[in-house]
Formats: structure tokens, C-alpha cells, sequence
């Protein structure tokens, strides 16, 4: 696909998005890309059924966004053409889907004891069709009154460190990449200036030597409202430098999401082509 673009970023109702991964596609057709990645958290869409397919005219990838810990630092892994139908991966993200369920139950009941607000997990699965996410709950907390906006709900109640927060189970970083290259595809780091990393060299060093393939060096940080760990441009020529394929993608979540990106980064298709080369288990 000569010339044209990609974005390899994008989340669903499989996950925290608002809308189906059909739909994603359509708003990407008319933003005039070619190809998309639907990566969701820890669950791969149950629209997707391919490693790669074609939806309402797009090229769609099957992908998945893996909470990870980096020996003490929190983070998330892409996975790139993944066969959904893989026994290993399915698994794997069927004990993180129950990680999650624990760690709402948590939050659900934190949110009762010191907001003193009549809440249920029966509330938070009404407002979520797959992956229970702090954003569903988040959903729940302003049709309470509770909270102003999502904004208000994770600045002053679901962040980190915050009065409602329970941290959620991860496994090794090691651990993911592994079942990422087992189940066919390829496995790249998410947003990583996001990420609290004090010397980014040894931290990158520890990746290559991990097998990582890429790094999401195409990100839209500047509406993230966040503090970067480095800026993105020395990120990308760390990347190149120590070969790691470059990817990229707008993280949008959908229409009335907290993150509505579609259409801000657009990768050359080539770096796609880069990721196929690079697949332990060709297409």
C-alpha cells in the first residue's frame, strides 16, 4: 500500500472505547487512512477473528494493549497481528480479565466507604460491554453526581494514589512479550514517555535484550496532560539507534471518550510492512 497511512492505536467497547471496532473503522476510512491496529486492554476485540482483516473497506489488525511490570515500573506492550484464536494468549488475558474484575470489586467498595455513595459492581457492568475499566466506573461517578466530569473523576478520586484507586495484578514484562511472539505477532512498548523511567538507555537496553520489536515513538502526548519522561523526538533517535521498529498510533477511545484522537498520528504504511517482516510467525 503505497502512500498510504496507519494507525496502530485504537480502542473499542471490547475495552474502555465507546464505540465497536467496525465502527472505528469506518471513522478511519473517512480519515482517509488504510489500515488500523484495534488494540484493546488485555482483551482482544471478539469482532476480530483474523490476524488481520478487512472491515467496512479497512485494513484491520488484531491487537491487544497488555498491562506489564518493568521490574517495578508500570507500563503496557502492543501486540501486533496476534492470532485471537490462540489457546496461550487467551489464557493469559482470561486471568488478567479476572484480575480486573477483582481489582473493580476493590475500587467499587472504596468508593462506597469513603465517597459514602450507594454503588454496586451491578452499576459499573451496566455501562461496560467488555474489560471493566477505571473509565466505566469513572461513567458511573458523574451519573451520580459524584463527579464534574471523567477529568474530575480520575484527578480527585481514580488516580493513582487517589482515595477509590486499587492498583491492578501485571504481569512481567517478559512474560508479555513472550506470549505476544507465541501467538504469532509482534510486541511493541506503549506511549513511553509516559512511563516513569529515570535512565532511559539501561531501560531500553533491558528491552532489546528481552526481545521487544518496536517502540510507539508516534504518539499524541501533547494532549495526554501529562508530564513526559523524555521528550519524544530524543525517544525516537534512541529507538533507531538500538533498532527497534518505530510504530504509532492516536490511542483514540471514541467519540464522548476521554481520549478523541482519530486521524492525529498517521504512520507510513512501510513501518506496518517493517512489523510483518519482523513476525515470528508469518501472515
Amino acid at each position: 500500500m503505497p502512500n498510504t497511512y496507519a494507525d496502530l492505536h485504537l480502542h473499542t467497547i471490547a475495552s474502555d472505547g465507546t464505540i465497536t471496532a467496525a465502527e472505528q473503522a469506518r471513522r478511519a476510512k473517512a480519515t482517509a487512512l488504510s489500515c488500523i491496529a484495534i488494540t484493546d486492554h488485555d482483551v482482544i476485540s471478539p469482532e476480530i477473528a483474523k490476524r488481520v482483516d478487512t472491515i467496512n473497506g479497512m485494513q484491520v489488525i488484531a491487537g491487544v494493549e497488555i498491562k506489564a511490570d518493568f521490574d517495578g515500573i508500570t507500563g503496557e506492550i502492543l501486540g501486533y497481528f496476534v492470532d485471537p484464536m490462540h489457546e496461550g494468549l487467551r489464557s493469559f488475558l482470561k486471568g488478567m480479565e479476572a484480575a480486573r474484575i477483582e481489582r473493580m470489586e476493590g475500587m467499587v467498595s472504596h468508593c462506597r466507604e469513603e465517597l459514602d455513595v450507594e454503588i454496586e459492581m451491578a452499576d459499573v457492568r451496566a455501562v461496560a460491554e467488555g474489560n471493566l475499566g477505571r473509565p466505566h466506573l469513572a461513567r458511573v461517578l458523574v451519573a451520580k453526581g459524584v463527579a464534574a466530569d471523567f477529568s474530575d473523576a480520575f484527578n480527585r478520586l481514580l488516580g493513582r494514589g487517589k482515595p477509590c484507586y486499587v492498583p491492578i495484578e501485571k504481569h512481567g514484562f517478559r512474560d508479555v512479550i513472550e506470549i505476544i511472539h507465541r501467538a504469532g505477532g509482534a510486541a511493541s512498548l506503549a506511549h513511553p514517555c509516559l512511563m516513569r523511567v529515570e535512565d532511559w538507555p539501561a531501560f531500553l537496553g533491558q528491552l532489546k535484550e528481552a526481545g521487544l520489536d518496536g517502540i510507539e515513538v508516534f504518539y499524541p502526548y501533547m494532549g495526554s496532560g501529562r508530564d513526559l519522561s523524555a521528550e519524544p523526538l530524543r525517544m525516537k533517535r534512541m529507538a533507531e539507534e538500538r533498532g527497534f521498529l518505530l510504530t504509532g498510533g492516536s490511542d483514540d477511545h471514541g467519540p464522548d471518550s476521554t481520549k478523541i484522537s482519530m486521524g492525529e498520528i498517521r504512520v507510513p504504511y512501510a513501518r506496518v510492512e517493517a512489523l510483518i517482516e519482523a513476525l515470528p510467525v508469518p501472515l
